[in-house]
């Protein structure tokens, strides 16, 4: 169970750090339904990686995910490939950059957060977490990363519990301030929302590549073994 940690710590770590759905729970968090929608948006986003990573996990299974206790060829190349679309998704990003940062744009879709019925609120989070460019991918790796350690089903779980939970903890650092600090968590989360408006397209395209060339290697090296 430690090696299945380690592999997908790093991962979880790159989900954690996802800039637009942050800045999108503390625009949830700023509407007159902050404190209903708020936790609606985060209940959204956990299960939205439970379902995908346990996608992965009952694929993964039946799909012989671990041959002798290693690593199966195909996740070795699920992995590979995985990695070369992080790396293209970066390179995309850095060249999509704005050139001065004050000018980022935040989606337009972002503007209507304030009218989202809750349920709406709760898809949006939903979303954010499964169908998310990168945040999909390295979901998808952890758990093949988690199938093809010859686990039991229990320690899987555990293992795929603790990715949503630290995969989580940037969209729950907002949450956490607003219940605990209650008015004057404005002006941080502002300050927050701010920094994540100017520097989220040059963040995203560092982590696309960093993740992707860790991918990548690591499905090079189960191929080659």
């Amino acid at each position: 169970m430690d090696k299945a940690l380690g592999d997908v710590l790093g991962l979880a770590a790159g989900v954690a750090v996802s800039p637009l759905p942050i800045v999108a729970i503390i625009l949830v968090l700023a509407t007159p339904r902050g404190r209903l929608n708020g936790p609606l948006f985060a209940i959204g986003w956990i299960v939205g990686l439970s379902a995908l990573g346990a996608v992965m996990l009952a694929i993964g299974g039946p799909a012989g995910a671990s041959t002798h206790q290693q690593p199966a060829t195909w996740v070795g190349g699920l992995k590979l490939a995985l990695g070369v679309l992080l790396v293209l998704l970066g390179a995309r990003q850095w060249r999509r950059r704005p050139v001065d940062a004050s000018q980022a744009q935040l989606p337009t879709w972002m503007a209507a957060i304030d009218r989202f019925t809750p349920i709406k609120i709760f898809g949006l989070g939903l979303a954010l977490a499964a169908a998310n460019l990168k945040n999909a991918p390295l979901t998808l790796a952890a758990g093949a990363s988690i199938s093809s350690a010859g686990l039991p089903v229990g320690q899987q779980i555990a293992s795929l519990a603790v990715f949503v939970i630290i995969g989580s903890l940037g969209l729950l650092a907002p949450l956490g301030v607003v219940l605990f600090m209650g008015e004057p968590a404005k002006n941080v989360l502002g300050g927050w929302k701010d920094w994540a408006v100017r520097h989220n397209t040059a963040v995203m395209a560092v982590l696309f590549f960093v993740l992707g060339l860790k991918l990548f290697g690591d499905g090079l090296g189960i191929l080659v073994s």
